[in-house]
């Protein structure tokens, strides 16, 4: 049952995020007097003709993921049907880039909209980018949360190793001193030839060891950092809950941006795609995962999504919307239209690597369940 509630969000999350694109795309068209020829639900080839709505047709296509808005004129490479009455081509440049930013938008305002209702209802925790921030935020009152120490690893033939300690346990006293961070141990442990470690283990960390251990120059050979544990937020009210909605939205932003260009950069450097880069088939674990944890957790990865997909889409790469707008941006500052030609050329190369990259990226999501 979990599985099949798991592919019915699946398929929510990712044709729903990219209808709500295409809807900015609509709305944003017929404002502008552009004729919407299409509205397809999933991809061609197409399947059913549904019903016209104000010179549209609305269509039910054959790849059941996703969806999309064909305008009257695009793509046109006669100049007469290019530049014919209510096209995409004849719209003035303001048009047009309201028509191509409309998607990203949607995305975006459905990401804040998601994130303030997320932060009002108190089951959310905001992303801090540092421990530090994140300890400010607990000073604050934004957050609860305990700090502890843990250990990350364990040096072979140190002190620690030979005691039995193990990486994945956490530090909580040494010599009955309460510690929360590394400087905490260092300190603790400093100048004494006998250290007795208390340990929390066990997948709820409830299970208690004691170990006396023997320091080297201070050190017993145990990689620390520290660990926030139990975070939970306050409920938090509708006018804060949009603040912090817009910070998140910024964090996630920023997070993706480097997210593509750590993808760039390895694929350029390794051919590999980095860990933290997933694809279709990790999507679909992270919706499988967010289903068995509730719905608030779903609800949150559908806007990490959101976010993710309107950064990913405005970014000025070809066959994108971002790219796209660069077309549009070229003919105001040249004060001439490019070359429509160079202009589809570019756009299928674009697509073309887009497809391949997802391809790429997919392989790596299936090797990953392997590993």
């Amino acid at each position: 049952m979990t599985i099949l509630l798991s592919a019915v969000a699946f398929f929510v999350l990712l044709t729903g995020l990219i209808l709500i694109h295409e809807c900015g795309h609509f709305f944003a068209a017929k404002s502008a007097k552009v004729a919407v020829e299409e509205f397809g639900f999933g991809l061609p080839p197409r399947a059913l003709k549904l019903f016209r709505w104000h010179g549209t047709l609305f269509s039910l296509n054959w790849i059941p993921f996703g969806g999309f808005v064909r305008l009257k004129g695009e793509g046109e490479m006669d100049e007469k049907k290019r530049m014919a009455a209510g096209s995409f081509c004849r719209a003035s440049v303001w048009a047009r880039c309201m028509i191509l930013v409309a998607g990203v938008a949607m995305n975006f305002v459905l990401a804040l909209i998601i994130f303030t209702v997320g932060f009002s209802a108190g089951q959310w925790v905001p992303t801090y980018i540092s421990l530090s921030e994140m300890e400010g935020a607990a000073k604050a009152g934004e957050i609860s949360m305990e700090l502890s120490v843990f250990i990350e690893d364990v040096l072979p033939g140190s002190s620690a190793a030979r005691a039995g300690i193990v990486p994945g346990v956490i530090l909580s006293h040494v010599n009955n001193q309460a510690v929360s961070h590394p400087e905490d141990v260092v300190r603790a442990q400093e100048g004494r030839n006998t250290v007795i470690y208390s340990l929390r283990e066990g997948e709820d960390f409830s299970v208690e060891k004691r170990i006396s251990l023997a320091p080297v120059d201070g050190k017993v050979g145990v990689v620390l950092r520290s660990l926030p544990r139990n975070v939970s937020a306050s409920q938090y009210s509708i006018g804060d809950s949009f603040v912090l909605a817009l910070r998140e939205s910024k964090v996630v932003t920023v997070q993706t941006v480097i997210g593509i260009a750590r993808l760039f950069g390895s694929l350029v450097q390794t051919g590999a795609v980095p860990e933290g880069i997933t694809g279709i088939v990790g999507i679909a674990q992270l919706t499988h995962s967010s289903v068995q944890e509730g719905f608030m957790v779903y609800l949150r990865l559908v806007a990490l999504l959101s976010l993710s997909l309107a950064v990913l889409n405005i970014l000025p790469f070809p066959a994108l919307d971002g790219g796209r707008l660069l077309f549009v941006l070229y003919e105001v500052i040249r004060r001439r239209p490019p070359n429509r030609r160079w202009e589809m050329v570019t756009n299928t190369v674009g697509l073309s690597f887009l497809l391949l990259l997802i391809l790429w990226v997919t392989f790596y999501d299936v090797l990953r369940l392997f590993i």
